[in-house]
């Protein structure tokens, strides 16, 4: 599996207004499909995302082959790399581990369908489809670079980034009185940051090529493969955040994400006897990936459990500063400040807890 990136995706000079999407994103859709005429093709709105918009184009009466748009969130680039996600399209989409990109316009891309229906609190839990998204996390995580030198991870550094985002203040005077009595100052979030990094680096989780976004609106389950060569029953999508990473953050990233977004419910996160089968799952499928017969022992799933713990933490901090920032430029109808309060809170009841295991 190679992880170069690709510069074969046509870029189109063309601007969405966010405001107008569902007119203009046909002019993207046959740009991309000249094929497609005009009085056949229809317009469909996606919900699942906080960050940006996503809509489809497709002719009737084939409804699953849907050409999607993603209309990127304004200031979203502060927080987000555009040309490594494309990049990332590409090293997946070769891997056998995601849809194809099609083409970028200047304020988003558009890409591949992938039929099925995103994960909920009873799926992501279901016996016959966890194993199953353990073994593609597996999958994503055996994916090799090009030169075959592995990266430094990069999940410190992002977060000290989006700390140094944050604003001296809102203009907002509700966000302002929450950013001053519920958000930890600049200073405190940094020496929590420096906490968290001298700890988990000693953990020795191997870097790997991380998705580091696992919430169920970003895992598709479907029974049937149909023409998805790349897809059997289980697929990722939206790879803004992919880089490098320590192997357990996409785990207790994946397991902060039991909770849910819309409605978080923290008595949803998994019970340690669930995240050790699911553990045992992933070790199973990485170890055999990586063509190794040995039998994983319980001994190796007990020690993955608090690493994989002390991990959900990071995840808990690195959403909740990346919420501020979120909460300051974005003009998407998601209350923010509320997530970034409910991440940190969470991050600051269970720290004690989970560095103790």
């Amino acid at each position: 599996m190679n992880a170069a990136g690709d510069s074969s995706v046509p870029h189109l000079d063309v601007t969405l207004n966010e405001d107008r999407a569902e007119e203009e994103i046909v002019a993207i859709a046959k740009r991309v499909r000249p094929d497609w005429q005009d009085k056949d093709l229809k317009v469909k709105v996606f919900s699942g995302g906080i960050s940006n918009k996503l809509l489809g184009c497709y002719v009737l009466p084939n409804k699953d082959d849907i050409l999607l748009s993603r209309i990127y969130g304004k200031k979203t680039e502060l927080l987000v790399d555009r040309r490594r996600e494309k990049e990332t399209f590409g090293i997946l989409y070769r891997a056998g581990c995601g849809p194809k990109l099609y083409a970028s316009f200047q304020n988003g891309i558009c890409y591949e369908f992938v039929p099925g229906a995103t994960l909920d609190p009873d799926t992501v839990r279901d016996p016959t489809i966890y194993p199953l998204v353990a073994k593609e996390m597996a999958k994503m995580h055996c994916i090799k670079p090009s030169d075959g030198n592995v990266p430094a991870a990069e999940i410190f550094p992002k977060i000290r980034h989006f700390i140094s985002l944050h604003p001296a203040r809102f203009e907002d005077p509700k966000k302002q009185e929450l950013f001053e009595t519920r958000i930890m100052t600049r200073e405190q979030l940094t020496d929590e940051v420096n906490m968290l990094e001298s700890v988990v680096t000693k953990l020795d989780s191997p870097v790997v090529f991380s998705h580091n976004d696992l919430l169920l609106g970003n895992i598709i389950y479907n029974k049937t493969k149909g023409k998805w060569i790349f897809f059997s029953s289980v697929c990722f999508i939206d790879y803004e955040y992919s880089m490098y990473n320590y192997l357990a953050f996409d785990i207790g990233n994946h397991f902060c994400e039991f909770v849910g977004i819309d409605e978080i419910d923290y008595n949803l996160y998994p019970e340690k006897d669930f995240q050790l089968k699911w553990l045992r799952a992933y070790l199973e499928a990485r170890r055999s990936l990586l063509g190794d017969d040995r039998a994983v022992t319980d001994e190796e799933v007990e020690q993955m459990y608090p690493v994989a713990n002390k991990f959900a933490l990071v995840a808990h901090f690195f959403w909740g500063v990346w919420a501020i920032v979120q909460a300051c430029h974005s003009t998407i109808d998601f209350d923010f400040m509320d997530y970034a309060i409910t991440r940190l809170d969470e991050y600051r009841r269970r720290r004690d807890e989970f560095l103790a295991l």
